[in-house]
């Protein structure tokens, strides 16, 4: 796991979620580190590598070299990494389409704000999180083209993803510039954003995992990653030694990617806004809207 760790609340909470399913439906046996760095990454991986592993699991884009490295050194060990695709044969990548997710929190957003003003934080500066970026304008500007969205990023190192006091310091300048509902994808430094939230008394919108519970009424929805089931079968499949390298893509046809609605929001997040978002969906899988990908833009 990267900086975040395993108590981020988002992205590394769910994929340790996935592994503890598998503890405990499969039996699987299993050991994690948080990595304290960025230079870490290489030398947990291979520590993994050299021992009686079946399979490693890299969570987070951060790890893309270190995987890359670490498995051409170890090529009858099998790996997994999670948000970068590695063409090797004895990786398997697991890509979320965050940016179709990221559309229909995007079109809630904009139904929901009452200033015309809503805003997106991001993490760690990366194409992975202008992704969400691109996806959310895009969603909110489909259901009002005049909506004003705010943009910021807590930094460019992976410190981003575990800096709360950062993140509240720019959703409280959101807030006070006019947004009355803020995105934020930065994995364990999303905490800022809901104490922010709550002081407020504005809406914040959660990431990877379902944050409605962290600030009852305050949080709009979450923008669903399902890395816990992704991280699951994975272990399955080398469990069941049927482990197999590639490309595996999870979005809204395969319910990898999602919005969340439970008992902490269906009394703010309203039927008919409910409604219009699962017809955007509806018209995204259809293929009937395509949703801009930052990932294409770079490829131009």
């Amino acid at each position: 796991m990267d900086k975040g760790g395993k108590d981020d609340k988002s992205f590394n909470a769910s994929a340790f979620e996935g592994v503890s399913r598998a503890q405990k439906e499969k039996g699987i046996q299993y050991k994690y580190v948080e990595a304290k760095d960025d230079h870490s990454f290489e030398h947990l991986l291979r520590a993994f590598a050299q021992k009686d592993y079946d399979l490693v699991i890299a969570i987070g884009v951060g790890q893309k070299d270190a995987i890359q490295k670490v498995a051409g050194y170890f090529p009858k060990k099998n790996f997994v990494i999670v948000d970068a695709q590695v063409d090797a044969p004895n990786v398997k990548s697991l890509i979320f389409e965050e940016h179709q997710g990221s559309y229909l929190v995007g079109a809630i957003a904009a139904m929901t704000s009452k200033t015309g003003k809503i805003g997106f934080i991001g993490g760690m500066e990366i194409p992975l999180i202008r992704r969400f970026q691109m996806g959310y304008e895009a969603g909110a500007k489909k259901v009002n083209p005049q909506i004003q969205v705010y943009t910021a990023y807590v930094g460019v190192t992976g410190d981003a993803w575990n800096n709360p006091p950062k993140m509240k310091e720019l959703a409280l300048a959101q807030y006070n510039a006019g947004a009355d509902v803020i995105f934020s994808a930065a994995g364990a430094s999303s905490m800022g954003l809901f104490d922010a939230a709550e002081e407020k008394k504005k809406f914040a919108i959660g990431v990877d995992s379902n944050q409605n519970w962290v600030r009852p009424g305050r949080v709009l929805t979450s923008m669903l990653k399902r890395v816990d089931n992704a991280v699951y079968e994975s272990c399955v499949e080398a469990q069941q030694g049927k482990f197999l390298a590639g490309v595996n893509r999870f979005g809204l046809q395969n319910q990898g990617i999602g919005y969340a609605v439970d008992s902490y929001n269906e009394k703010i997040l309203s039927p008919a806004i409910r409604k219009k978002a699962d017809e955007l969906k509806a018209q995204i899988i259809a293929g009937k809207i395509q949703v801009p990908d930052y990932y294409q833009t770079q490829k131009k």
